[in-house]
């Protein structure tokens, strides 16, 4: 399998960080060449948090440029239209339905787009997961970027099984069976 370029954008407090090393330690138990990269935009106030995830044979630096991610893995709405630049023409896009105010509309300094969604649709293959709702019926509202994750897993080439190992060995002892149904849940919403 070619190595891939993977995005995973959301907002502070979202387990951008979490999810990106699952995925990390995943492709290195694979056997690829692993890169990771962490971008902080005042995570702790609510803001961007961007997560590059490269692997293949040779990965030469952590950082996905414009135009070259393969996958988009966004948690939020906005965050998936904000980074959808970085995504290939025939890459993939996987965003959890659900709205965060930035500052900048919370301030009334801006307004929210209208017509996310549709609009990301038009530009690249869309894959839609009404994570956070899903989370909250299962009664456990902090794993849905599990189920964001378990949705994006098809397109990365690797096995459920391997997967469910990777979190099990990844995620505090405690969360691991909430974990593993969560990512099941996504991986049934998933094509």
């Amino acid at each position: 399998m070619d190595g891939k370029n993977i995005m995973i954008v959301g907002v502070g407090g979202q387990g951008t960080l979490l999810t990106s090393r699952i995925l990390g330690k995943l492709a290195t138990t694979a056997g690829y060449d692993v890169k990771l990269s962490e971008v902080h935009g005042m995570a702790q106030r609510g803001g961007s948090v961007v997560t590059f995830v490269r692997y293949g044979d040779h990965v030469a630096e952590p950082i996905v440029e414009e135009g070259q991610a393969d996958v988009l893995i966004a948690f939020e709405r906005l965050e998936a239209l904000r980074y959808l630049h970085f995504l290939k023409k025939d890459g993939v896009v996987i965003v959890n339905d659900w709205r965060i105010d930035p500052i900048t509309v919370v301030t009334r300094t801006a307004s929210y787009p209208e017509h996310i969604i549709d609009t990301l649709k038009a530009a690249r293959k869309t894959i839609v997961v009404e994570a956070t709702k899903e989370a909250k019926k299962m009664g456990m509202p902090k794993a849905f970027n599990v189920i964001v994750l378990g949705a994006a897993a098809k397109h990365m080439g690797f096995s459920k099984e391997d997967w469910l190992q990777v979190i099990e060995t990844t995620v505090p002892e405690k969360t691991i069976e909430i974990n593993k149904k969560a990512f099941e849940a996504g991986y049934a919403l998933s094509v």
